[in-house]
């Protein structure tokens, strides 16, 4: 056995010929606990002690440890993932991007102490090859780096070995829109579709889904034009529930023009006659979007009839996310600002909008090209 330095625990030869080390130290339960290195040599031992106790110093583990990703995530799941704020669509997101592409082998097969940010490219890599979108790979990532976070707070790990990883660049993927002429050609041919109201709410304002479907009659007010956008229809763990807007600017009040306040009247007048023929089997929740015995409509089933009706229109690739779009992209041909529809989609930051609508629709662009050419004196 040699003497120790200050600060150094026990280092000796064993029997073999190989050289240990030892250190007790006080983990973050108050635990005492200890940790035993190995080598070749003295001073390579001494060396990797010295890094263990530069780690305890700092606050971490002496070493990382041997634990798989995959039972590290799944642990994450049932304790950090289920008690952040998280709204509970994110929650029930992530989980299962945790156990389709975290979890399952080979990444899941790594150990928290071999996890390097190589592999973390390696993992990302493979999704894109893949042909999984930029947007499902950014995703992977966030879930990633969070499930690491909770790994570095538990001092199993001193470092997240994703934060080194560049996170992957979203894809600028033009945003789907119909025409004025292919919204009437969308709308002559839901004439007789019980929502049709639903589909002239979502072109005339630029409403997401989850948050027309969640609408009540309470929120509505016909008489000053107005809705008021107060929560959104999600699945959650297979049952329809409505849960808090998306972001705080999604709570907000959204003026309806007049062709939608009239379809919302006649659906009115449509879903009391429904509710006389539902009699007892009528459930009162006041939802306006509601289905023939009031209970509020699966956004499946809506984005089915939508379809239905798209192709007897002649339209491919409608979905209620592109009224939507066409709501926006008409605001901004006819010349309301990017503030002013910020505002009314309920964008969390001006970029956003900005972003999505940087396409500007064909006749716009002309109108533009005609005022320059009266602009000059050629």
């Amino acid at each position: 056995m040699t003497k120790r330095s200050n600060g150094e625990g026990t280092v000796y030869r064993r029997s073999g010929g190989r050289w240990t080390a030892a250190l007790s130290f006080v983990d973050a339960e108050g635990r005492r606990q200890r940790h035993q290195v190995y080598g070749r040599t003295s001073r390579d031992t001494r060396d990797k002690l010295k890094a263990a106790r530069a780690r305890l110093d700092v606050g971490a583990p002496p070493r990382d440890a041997r634990v798989t990703v995959a039972s590290f995530a799944q642990r994450w799941i049932v304790t950090a993932l289920a008690a952040s704020d998280r709204k509970a669509t994110t929650r029930e997101n992530y989980a299962t991007v945790t156990r389709v592409h975290l979890m399952a082998a080979p990444f899941g097969l790594l150990t928290l102490d071999r996890l390097s940010p190589s592999d973390v490219d390696a993992l990302l890599g493979a999704k894109r090859d893949a042909g999984l979108a930029a947007s499902t790979r950014r995703t992977i990532y966030t879930v990633l780096r969070a499930v690491l976070d909770t790994a570095v707070r538990d001092g199993l790990v001193a470092r997240n070995a994703a934060a080194a990883v560049r996170r992957p660049t979203p894809e600028r993927v033009e945003a789907r829109y119909l025409t004025a002429a292919d919204v009437g050609r969308l709308l002559v041919a839901t004439s007789d579709d019980r929502l049709r109201a639903l589909y002239v709410l979502l072109v005339g304002t630029g409403l997401r889904r989850g948050e027309a479907l969640a609408l009540t009659w309470a929120d509505v007010d016909l008489d000053g034009s107005a809705v008021r956008v107060a929560g959104t229809l999600s699945r959650v763990g297979g049952q329809l529930v409505v849960t808090a807007p998306k972001t705080v600017k999604s709570r907000r009040v959204v003026p309806l023009p007049a062709p939608v306040v009239s379809a919302l009247r006649a659906h009115r007048v449509r879903q009391a006659a429904e509710r006389l023929h539902a009699g007892s089997s009528w459930q009162d929740l006041d939802v306006v979007f509601a289905t023939h015995c009031g209970t509020p409509t699966d956004p499946r089933n809506a984005l089915r009839s939508l379809v239905e009706a798209a192709k007897r229109a002649g339209l491919e690739d409608v979905g209620l996310h592109t009224l939507r779009h066409s709501a926006a992209t008409a605001l901004i041909a006819s010349g309301a600002h990017m503030r002013v529809v910020q505002e009314l989609l309920g964008h969390s930051s001006f970029a956003i909008t900005a972003d999505v609508y940087a396409h500007v629709a064909p006749e716009s662009t002309r109108e533009a090209a005609d005022r320059l050419a009266d602009a000059f004196a050629w």
